[in-house]
């Protein structure tokens, strides 16, 4: 009996030897294949390549009855931030677009006044004037905008979130896969919008296709593709943002400030006091 024992627990030790060789096999495989894959951790800033002559002077401001476009050193004339005449928008979204521009009227009140996130693909067009943080992980990358503390989280292989699990949100649900060295991101889930540049519906998707690439100074540098598809739109939307990496960067704290907020509480306390600029 004590024999017999003996050997069952020789082929139990056996078989937990075999299967930690499976385990650390496979372990082995997943990490050699985690590393093949680009890690885009690290701050970046808005691209800028080491070579390029320095900025030109802000010009001067134009004589009075001059046209409001402002010439680049080029001598074109600048659109307008916000100008939406080059987008293939159909005649509904124009009218709600319209819409919302005439209630906020001359102020351009924006959501970044009141300490709302733009959303995407506005967060991502705009960052790197504010930097942002990318931190990544095999199933899962987080990306802090530094505007608004903004943290959008982008979902990889058994973390993508089912279907009848998400939520409507201004950055929408993002869900990933490698192909080769391109990192693919699929967003859906949006909330409407008409308070940015690409204006969007519910029904908006968003593909971004992130690579790595260097400068002329060897530096990496982190560029996005990508195509926006809606019913607000008759063709597909596509841009293209690139980044540079700020070595041992670090973002810093972004809140609204404290007195606007002390300020509205007199106002809420005495109705007649004179409005707060925060509000």
């Amino acid at each position: 009996m004590r024999k017999r024992a003996s050997l069952t627990g020789l082929g139990l030790l056996s078989a937990i030897a075999v299967s930690a060789g499976f385990g650390l096999a496979n372990a082995q495989v997943q990490s050699k294949a985690e590393a093949s894959h680009p890690d885009f951790t690290g701050v970046w800033t808005s691209y800028r390549d080491p070579s390029a002559p320095p900025r030109a002077a802000r010009p001067a401001a134009p004589p009075a009855g001059a046209p409001a476009a402002a010439a680049s050193a080029t001598g074109a004339a600048r659109s307008p931030r916000g100008d939406i005449s080059a987008l293939p928008l159909t005649e509904a979204a124009k009218t709600k677009i319209a819409e919302y521009r005439a209630m906020v009227g001359a102020s351009g009140d924006a959501p970044g006044a009141h300490c709302v996130g733009t959303g995407l693909p506005g967060s991502m067009e705009g960052s790197g004037g504010y930097p942002m943080e990318i931190l990544q992980r095999p199933e899962q990358i987080n990306i802090v905008y530094e505007a608004h503390a903004e943290t959008r989280r982008i979902y990889l292989g058994n973390r993508i979130i089912p279907e009848a699990d998400r939520l409507p949100d201004r950055n929408g649900v993002s869900s990933a896969r490698w192909e080769g060295e391109t990192l693919v991101v699929e967003v859906t889930d949006l909330k409407e919008q008409v308070d940015q540049r690409h204006a969007h519906s519910d029904q908006a998707r968003i593909t971004e296709r992130y690579h790595l690439e260097k400068d002329s100074a060897g530096g990496r540098v982190l560029v996005s593709d990508w195509t926006m598809t809606d019913p607000f739109y008759t063709a597909p939307v596509k841009g293209q943002k690139k980044w540079s990496e700020v070595p041992n960067g670090h973002l810093l704290p972004y809140d609204c400030p404290e007195q606007g907020w002390l300020e509205h509480l007199e106002e809420l306390r005495n109705p007649n006091a004179p409005k707060s600029k925060y509000y």
